[in-house]
């Protein structure tokens, strides 16, 4: 199935026409900034990501629309200009001031539909499968926008208006509309799997950082190792037994978990997802959680005057570094970086165990580290840590002995 989608995608086209601006009296251009983006731009390189074989941007402006468009796979065609007869396959039409985002566009290219009729999606979109392009591409390159265009195409085709949810996209008119756009953006950017607190409270926090860091050098790397700092400068204050530290570094290691968000944020929103920033990321989380876990349990050895807390910590740590080592090993390895690296434990989430054990791996558990520390009894985490690590780990072993390629790895 996957080989049928992929040589689907490969004959694919999707052309980028005028926008619909009559009686607005300020549309919005194409080279609109969005989170650090001009909106066409931003477009082409979603539906680059979404797979399309053919990008090409019909405009009035050529040279200054090229402009936009450097390094990008879209071709752009002044308006008249006859457009080269396109292979049989799927044509999708989207207006220049629509933003989609890349599943919803996938969700145009494999829809099943009948070929040489032409289905419209709202105002902005419209689809096609054609074996003989030239009659479609002759009405497309005269420059007419979306409503006059699919008229004039349903002069000669079957118009079918398609009831396809059009939360995948949104329509910028007026300046009014980028900042919606931009909130639509970073809404994106919340992944399902989140945990309550991250969610509702640090995923707003990062979200805002995002809005403002898109607009500045900084990279995504540069936001994962300042991020690992703070949380590596947290560490220490775990070795007091005073709630004063140990409250000072558990806000610290909160801090760093906010922040951790906002290298993902800006890569995503940049196109700028790589395999080693996801690595980096992954594993610069986990070397903050050792750290930790590790000041933790030296710290109340300190106080004790006795070594078995270090137990504690060197099975809470294991424990964590382990479970990381197997979920890299089994999930992220083999993994394509043209999306998050890490996005669940197991290679195939499911309802039940698989589940429980994605909303056990977020971090919610921070808040329980400060709220002991509130009482300077940080430490008792290691407790929860050194008994649930270890069996958390037992859990991703037992969810993965069904899965083929953890058998044949093990064989």
């Amino acid at each position: 199935m996957e080989a049928v989608t992929e040589e689907r995608a490969a004959v694919s086209s999707l052309l980028f026409i005028p926008a619909d601006d009559a009686g607005v009296a300020a549309a919005v251009p194409s080279g609109t900034m969005l989170l650090g983006l001009p909106l066409l731009r931003r477009s082409v390189l979603v539906a680059s990501r979404a797979g399309f074989g053919r990008i090409i941007v019909l405009t009035s402006d050529p040279t200054g629309i090229k402009g936009l468009l450097d390094d990008t796979p879209a071709s752009v065609l002044s308006l008249g200009e006859p457009i080269e007869s396109l292979p049989p396959g799927r044509i999708v039409l989207l207006a220049s001031n629509a933003l989609p985002d890349a599943k919803w566009l996938r969700m145009l290219l494999e829809m099943p539909i009948t070929p040489e009729q032409l289905y419209v999606v709202g105002a902005s979109v419209a689809v096609i499968d054609v074996v003989d392009s030239r009659a479609i591409l002759s009405v497309v390159s005269s420059g007419l926008r979306p409503r006059d265009l699919f008229a004039a195409l349903g002069q000669f085709l079957k118009m079918v208006h398609m009831p396809v949810g059009q939360e995948g996209m949104v329509t910028l008119v007026t300046p009014h509309d980028v900042r919606k756009a931009e909130t639509w953006l970073l809404r994106g950017l919340i992944k399902e799997t989140e945990g309550f607190m991250s969610r509702h409270v640090e995923r707003r926090i990062s979200l805002a950082f995002t809005r403002w860091l898109v607009s500045t050098p900084i990279t995504p790397s540069a936001m994962t190792t300042v991020s690992v700092g703070i949380g590596l400068l947290g560490a220490p204050f775990f070795l007091s037994a005073r709630p004063a530290f140990q409250l000072t570094g558990a806000l610290l290691f909160l801090a760093h978990s906010i922040l951790d968000g906002c290298d993902g944020e800006l890569a995503r929103l940049r196109f700028q997802e790589s395999r080693w920033g996801g690595l980096f990321d992954f594993w610069g989380d986990n070397v903050v959680h050792a750290a930790v876990f590790s000041c933790m349990a030296v710290g109340w050895s300190l106080v004790a005057g006795a070594a078995w807390p270090l137990v504690f910590g060197t099975m809470a740590v294991a424990g964590a570094v382990g479970s990381a080592g197997f979920v890299y090993w089994h999930t992220m390895r083999e993994k394509r970086s043209d999306g998050p690296l890490f996005t669940s434990v197991v290679r195939s989430p499911a309802p039940g165990l698989s589940r429980l054990l994605d909303a056990l791996a977020r971090r919610d558990f921070i808040y329980i580290i400060v709220l002991l520390s509130i009482f300077g009894k940080a430490a008792w985490f290691l407790v929860l840590a050194a008994i649930g690590a270890p069996i958390f780990l037992l859990l991703l072993l037992w969810t993965a002995r069904g899965d083929s390629h953890f058998k044949e790895r093990m064989s």
